[in-house]
């Protein structure tokens, strides 16, 4: 199986990352990636730019070294009930919505709170992924998190860096989510969390899981051209919908 996207990196922008968008599209073009989303911390986490950061990504070429560059972002999930940290105006123009926990923003509380957040954020019908589920320092109700992700429509993300020391203890964690993935018929997307360049594109831990567990090319969005640009128009589609049926309550 070959993927063609990475849905999850970082660049200077995020505070704790240490490359520009430039030096990430050159290095997706080495990897033979057809996609690049650029997935910088929402507000919320510390050093992460004011939410005009993302409004103004418009700027970005579409295309740079040869990869199409969606615009994204990593929101914060910051309580039980999944709400995110931006206004919701700036997510109608977010290619690719990546959404998590992390310590700085949600201190850890019970598998309850955990899954609850998740599947919050996924009935906000803002975002396409949930990112790092595995993570072991929020364990979660990992059937009832893969369950709402199918029927919501929403994909699970498998996170190389989580494989790889990043968040320590994650890997079984990881592979129960993709075989409850593969037997619930949730998407699955491939994310690097690269915070350095030369880590763009770096799936191979995430590529071994999927094999090992049996997961359809059809349940993995980055598995071709195709699957990503039909998964990501119906995500950015339904988000932007969501976001005027919230303006017109306001």
């Amino acid at each position: 199986m070959k993927l063609v996207a990475d849905t999850h990196t970082h660049t200077v922008a995020s505070g704790h990352a240490y490359s520009t968008i430039m030096e990430n599209a050159a290095q997706a073009k080495s990897a033979g990636l057809s996609y690049l989303c650029v997935t910088d911390h929402a507000s919320t986490m510390p050093g992460a730019p004011h939410h005009w950061h993302f409004v103004n990504q418009r700027v970005i070429p579409d295309f740079l070294s040869g990869v199409r560059i969606v615009r994204g972002v990593e929101a914060n999930i910051m309580n039980s009930n999944g709400d995110l940290d931006m206004p919701a105006y700036v997510y109608a123009s977010m290619e690719w919505v990546n959404a998590s926990l992390h310590e700085a923003v949600f201190r850890a509380q019970t598998d309850a709170a955990h899954t609850q957040a998740m599947i919050g954020a996924m009935e906000t019908q803002l975002i396409d992924a949930i990112a790092h589920p595995g993570n072991p320092n929020y364990p979660i109700d990992a059937e009832a998190v893969v369950t709402a992700a199918a029927k919501h429509g929403v994909a699970i993300e498998l996170n190389n860096s989580s494989l790889n020391g990043s968040r320590k203890g994650s890997e079984p964690y990881c592979l129960a989510i993709a075989a409850l993935a593969k037997e619930k018929g949730a998407f699955v997307t491939t994310g690097s969390d690269a915070h350095f360049a030369a880590d763009i594109g770096n799936l191979s831990s995430v590529l071994t899981m999927i094999k090992k567990v049996g997961l359809s090319e059809d349940q993995v969005i980055t598995s071709s051209s195709k699957r990503f640009e039909s998964f990501q128009g119906y995500r950015f589609a339904v988000r932007q919908k969501r976001v005027e049926e919230l303006s017109l309550k306001t």
